[in-house]
């Protein structure tokens, strides 16, 4: 997509979107990728789609409540990424692993950077 991967895969504040509790959601969700990296199993693939419905439900009331003019498409990114998520099963091979990742890094440097300041 276009941002660099951080190795190891953990959250820095590069991606910092300056919502005490956004970003502590987003460091569980480096947590929970990093998590099915080195024991890819099934449960870690339920905590981490369990992380992401959490935290996108927490991002968009947000959204919401503070009148986000990209909340629409920003909720749509968000539901097609589940249903991605949901579509896998662990263990991930290698590729579904860097989609993860690509998809996270990317996903807040791009849309959720959108957000700085607008929430409130």
């Amino acid at each position: 997509m276009g941002v660099e991967i951080p190795e190891p895969f953990k959250w820095d504040k590069s991606f910092e979107v300056f919502y005490t509790n956004l970003d502590e959601e987003h460091k569980g969700l480096f947590d929970g990728i990093f998590a099915c990296c080195g024991d890819n199993n099934a449960a870690n693939l339920a905590s981490l789609l369990k992380r992401c419905i959490d935290h996108f439900a927490t991002e968009e009331a947000m959204m919401d409540k503070n009148n986000y003019s990209e909340v629409v498409g920003h909720k749509a990114i968000h539901k097609k990424f589940i249903a991605d998520l949901t579509a896998v099963a662990a263990p991930l091979n290698a590729e579904q692993v860097h989609w993860a990742k690509d998809w996270l890094v990317n996903h807040i440097c791009t849309n959720d950077f959108k957000y700085k300041g607008k929430l409130g």
